[in-house]
């Protein structure tokens, strides 16, 4: 039999398990540095409401890049979700063994 093979049923199964872990490694890190950037502002507006006015910059700076590090992650969320499966071994019948 020369043609395509059917895939066996499963056989996806690694590579959409690889792709949902690394999907929710990255949106725990984007709920910690929610959380940070939360304590920031916190912090910050705490700060400047003692008086110390000198403050409120470096925490806007702070939480821009925490921000802008949190959509960076979203849009690596958003590519993997919408990446096609692929399949990690080569189709049967491929390769420098083939006989044809």
């Amino acid at each position: 039999m020369t043609g395509p093979h059917p895939r066996p049923p499963g056989q996806g199964a690694p590579v959409r398990r690889r792709r949902r872990v690394a999907i929710d490694a990255a949106l725990l890190f984007v709920v910690l540095l929610l959380m940070v950037q939360m304590w920031l502002l916190t912090a910050t507006l705490e700060s400047y409401l003692a008086g110390h006015h000198e403050v409120a910059f470096p925490g806007f700076l702070t939480s821009l890049g925490l921000f802008a590090a949190s959509f960076a992650l979203y849009r690596l969320v958003v590519r993997l979700d919408r990446a096609p499966e692929r399949d990690e071994r080569p189709p049967q019948g491929s390769g420098p063994w083939a006989i044809g």
